[in-house]
């Protein structure tokens, strides 16, 4: 079981959604009471875009384990009003400043916390045991 939940999780960070959805669906299926497989069957929703059935599947994750602080994470994140994108500016450049810069500062975006991989929380979780 170990082996897919770590080919899910290669599978969402690599954007592939279906195989990712799939390994952990079979992971949940085998074992109903697994909240990793939960969380990351929630993950694939939120990228999917349908924050409704992701919150509702963190929620499944939480009823199984409390503590799980992947579930407990992103149903924080499901919870926060997602940041508005800037709008595009439109400004001619001007002598003082290069194309690419005006660029750089316009696409700026502030760098997301990384995600905890999947591969260290199963070791954390194992050397508790």
């Amino acid at each position: 079981m170990i082996e897919r939940l770590l080919a899910a999780e290669r599978a969402l960070a690599d954007g592939d959604l279906d195989r990712s959805a799939r390994l952990f669906g079979q992971v949940a299926d085998a074992d109903p009471r697994n909240a990793i497989a939960v969380v990351g069957l929630a993950a694939v929703a939120e990228r999917r875009g349908d924050p409704i059935a992701a919150a509702a599947l963190v929620e499944r994750a939480l009823a199984i384990d409390p503590d799980d602080a992947a579930a407990r994470r992103m149903r924080a994140s499901l919870a926060s009003p997602a940041e508005p994108k800037p709008a595009p500016v439109d400004v001619a450049p001007g002598p003082a400043i290069a194309a690419g810069e005006q660029v750089a500062e316009q696409t700026a975006q502030p760098i997301a916390e990384p995600r905890p991989s999947l591969l260290a929380w199963l070791r954390r979780l194992l050397r508790r045991r």
